[in-house]
Formats: C-alpha cells, sequence, structure tokens
C-alpha cells in the first residue's frame, strides 16, 4: 500500500438523469468521501464532464475508477495527477463589514487575492475568489478574524494539461 492521497478524477459522461447518482453510490458501497464533485456540460452538449475529489489508497481508488469506467453511462475515466492539470475552484463569502474600516479592509485583501466584491450591503461585502484550493483556503484564513457569515464554495474542476 503506497498510503492516502488526494485523487482528482474526470470522467466523461453522458449528459442524462441518473448518471451522478451512479457514480455516488459507486464511492458509497465501497464507503469512500467524495470532498467535492462538480459536474458541467462540456463542448458536446450531450457530454457533461465529473470532476470528482476523493482522499485514500492508491488500489482502492484505482479500483474505484475501474468500475466507474465499466458504468453505461461513462465514456472516460482519467485519474489526474494534480501537479499535471489545471485545477480550479470558485468561492463567494460574505464578510460581517460593520464600517467603513472594516470594508476597506476586506476590499483590499481581495485586490490582493484578485478576487471581485460581487455584492455590497451596509453591514457585510460578498467577494468572489478563484483559484486552488490552497488560494481559496489564505483568503478565508484572512477573513476569519473578521467574520465570515457565509461560505458557498463549487469544489474542484479539473482538465489535464497540454
Amino acid at each position: 500500500m503506497t498510503g492516502e492521497r488526494i485523487h482528482i478524477f474526470t470522467a466523461l459522461v453522458e449528459h442524462k438523469p441518473g448518471v451522478l447518482q451512479r457514480i455516488a453510490s459507486l464511492f458509497a458501497r465501497r464507503k469512500f468521501n467524495i470532498e467535492s464533485i462538480t459536474v458541467g456540460a462540456t463542448e458536446n452538449p450531450s457530454v457533461a464532464r465529473m470532476t470528482i475529489v476523493s482522499r485514500g489508497d492508491d488500489k482502492i481508488l484505482e479500483q474505484i475508477s475501474k468500475q466507474m469506467n465499466k458504468l453505461v453511462n461513462v465514456i472516460k475515466v482519467s485519474d489526474l495527477n494534480k501537479d499535471e492539470c489545471v485545477c480550479r475552484e470558485l468561492c463567494i463569502v460574505k464578510v460581517n463589514t460593520p464600517d467603513e474600516e472594516r470594508k476597506g479592509q476586506v476590499i483590499r485583501y481581495s485586490e490582493v487575492f484578485r478576487g471581485n466584491v460581487v455584492d455590497v450591503s451596509p453591514k457585510s461585502l460578498a467577494v468572489e475568489i478563484i483559484g486552488d484550493s490552497r488560494k481559496i483556503e489564505a483568503f478565508l484564513n484572512l477573513m476569519r478574524p473578521l467574520g465570515i457569515k457565509e461560505i458557498a464554495r463549487t469544489g474542484v474542476t479539473a482538465v489535464p494539461r497540454g
């Protein structure tokens, strides 16, 4: 056994109802948690790309990959090496900003992280951050002492490089 590591699976699947449920059930039967999952159409509207992030032993997750490939609506599955793919995630974080000083602080931090303020209210700002998971975690760690009201994250989406 090689120990646990993060696995990023991408699966090209038929864009039909029930495919997501079948893949999620496969992980559940093996008692593996899906840390994040994203699904969206590809350049071909009848095909969707699923990006699934899971953590586990290489041997077991290799079996999951092989079993996903056997599912009827699955076209192709790849287990991506995170160093050989482009990975991004979207996070929208609503931060408590009771005064102008706090608003200014959040805006300055957002600019450093190339974030965008997407909503302003008298007592909060909502900031959109796009990047890898480490960038998003770093931004959230800066925001926590200021008072995070709400977080919405998409989960990782990825494509191989080249």
